[in-house]
């Protein structure tokens, strides 16, 4: 049979689902390919792979899109790792420059300033190792591992899912698994239960990851990473696209 292409996403907040999608059967039935989050969206959208864990934002652009895990990249208050970071206030800030790593993260970005925030800046694609660049009034969105580093080193701090859940009173929905068609019933069954065996191997996870002393994993994947998709955050999920049409 022909093997389902898989497009993941090989950040940290992903590695507890492909640890259990890595050890089930369902991997020998898929090919697994592991990129940032725009370039898995791009090629769910382009038909090169049959389902990814995708940036929300890409759903409507989808002519078909079919959510099929009970799991998702998703936050109930602080996520920790999709943030604005800034030297100034955010009262201050001027130019933003925007992480092309992610869509979704930067749509949010815009709604929230626009919504919650109240402002206007200037917006500027970010460049390879744009992290430099954050100083004086010129602020950043950054997504992922990169994040969690950045949280060191930047005096002001606005966490976006924070901002989300009290603008909205809503989680926030992230990322989630997508199919751009109609999947067999069976392979959705086996490859939910394989995301969901890694989500009960969260120790063996961390440790997997070595020493990692950017950030604590035990609290960013028990507090700050929500992976189960609630109602709640299907509502989340669903305001948050109304807003982008």
């Amino acid at each position: 049979m022909k093997k389902i292409k898989v497009g993941a996403v090989s950040y940290l907040n992903t590695k507890p689902l492909l640890y259990g999608i890595k050890r089930s059967e369902i991997l020998d039935k898929i090919e697994l390919i592991e990129e940032y989050p725009s370039a898995i969206a791009s090629m769910l959208l382009e038909d090169k792979i049959d389902v990814g864990l995708v940036p929300v934002a890409i759903i409507p652009k989808l002519k078909e899109a079919h959510i099929i895990t009970d799991v998702c990249i998703s936050a109930v208050g602080e996520v920790a790792s999709v943030c604005l970071f800034s030297e100034v206030p955010i009262e201050q800030v001027e130019k933003v420059l925007l992480d092309y790593q992610s869509r979704t993260s930067v749509a949010l970005f815009k709604v929230l300033l626009k919504e919650y925030w109240k402002k206007e800046v200037v917006f500027e694609d970010a460049k390879p190792n744009y992290q430099q660049d954050i100083k004086g009034t010129t602020a950043s969105v950054v997504i992922g591992d990169r994040a969690l580093a950045q949280r060191a080193i930047s005096p002001y701090i606005y966490d976006l899912a924070t901002a989300w859940q009290q603008h909205t009173g809503l989680p926030f929905v992230f990322a989630a698994w997508v199919a751009n068609k109609q999947l067999p019933p069976d392979f959705i069954s086996a490859f939910n239960d394989a995301n969901l065996l890694g989500l009960q191997h969260i120790n063996e996870v961390i440790a997997e990851q070595g020493n990692y002393p950017t950030y604590d994993l035990e609290t960013y994947y028990t507090q700050n990473i929500s992976y189960e998709l609630t109602e709640e955050k299907r509502k989340g999920l669903a305001l948050f696209l109304e807003k982008l049409r």
